[in-house]
């Protein structure tokens, strides 16, 4: 996929009202994979000053309150996509007054604002479970970037291809339109990194079983995670007679584990990059921005501070 590309069987139409329409819950899985996430920042030794959580109401309310201890001293902004998210992520996030009072008085670090933060402050952007949902990937993970100080560093998360494959082969046998649209693998989330101008990508993955008792319970989950964005899914809402085949279908062909229950995989890819100093190619005409020029400058005189 270039970087201008949008994802080839993403419908942006559907995108946009997902965004609208998802429960404003955190699904289990985003929190389980929100808690590796946190397992993998012992090996970061940066404390960041600013820090911003991309999604919080999607991505985990718990890991964000575990993020709030690790970083008690900084300043954190929560960035929502909608005003609904965001109305959401207040109620749950905003505490009492006199807790504030006793955070502030505490020294305790300054309250959650819920606004994006001013471009280039941010030393830490924190985004789970949500690129794999964006319409324009390329452009969102410019936004992050715009964000980041220089040095600063993206923690991400996302469903990679092999996620429901099950249900997905179970489509296909059958000759039914595609189960979900396609995910984006590890290897071209590296390159739109790099492209983006972020420095330094690691990229890990893995696979999560997940097992139910019900076929009712498995096509919930789903439901909860997420939509069908491919413009060639289904045209129309089926029934409940439709519903009813697809569950039994379940039962009779998906894979189960030793106890019986119906298997599920899901693949969680994990990016971790740096924004570096920007680096300008000369030519015969040559712009810079205001804000690439302020970061070299900065870094110049820092490096001098150090010597």
């Amino acid at each position: 996929m270039s970087s201008t590309e949008r994802p080839p069987t993403l419908d942006p139409i559907a995108v946009e009202r997902w965004q609208r329409i998802a429960p404003g819950v955190t699904p289990w899985l985003h929190e389980e994979v929100a808690q590796r996430m946190l397992d993998r920042l012992q090996w970061i030794k940066l404390q960041p000053a600013v820090w911003a959580n991309w999604g919080a109401v999607r991505g985990g309310l718990q890991a964000h309150a575990a993020l709030l201890k690790q970083y008690a001293r900084a300043q954190s902004h929560v960035v929502e996509t909608t005003e609904r998210r965001k109305a959401l992520a207040i109620k749950a996030l905003v505490p009492p007054w006199w807790k504030r009072m006793l955070q502030i008085m505490s020294g305790a670090g300054s309250v959650t604002r819920f606004d994006s933060p001013v471009a280039g402050t941010v030393e830490m952007l924190w985004a789970n479970m949500a690129l794999h949902e964006s319409a324009d990937p390329q452009t969102l993970l410019a936004t992050w970037h715009r964000l980041l100080a220089v040095d600063g560093f993206v923690m991400f998360s996302s469903l990679g291809p092999d996620s429901a494959r099950e249900v997905r082969d179970l489509y296909e046998a059958l000759g039914w339109p595609p189960a979900g649209h396609q995910l984006t693998d590890m290897h071209d989330w590296g390159d739109m990194l790099v492209q983006t101008g972020f420095a330094e990508p690691v990229m890990d993955m893995e696979r999560i079983t997940l097992t139910y008792e019900t076929p009712a319970r498995l096509l919930q989950e789903l439901t909860e995670l997420g939509r069908n964005f491919h413009p060639q899914r289904f045209g129309a809402l089926r029934g409940r007679q439709w519903k009813s085949k697809l569950e039994q279908l379940i039962i009779d062909q998906l894979p189960r584990g030793a106890d019986g229950r119906l298997t599920l995989t899901f693949e969680v890819i994990y990016g971790h990059a740096l924004k570096a100093k920007p680096k300008v190619k000369m030519s015969a005409l040559s712009a810079v921005s205001v804000e690439d020029m302020r970061s070299m400058l900065q870094g110049q005189r820092g490096s001098s501070d150090r010597f």
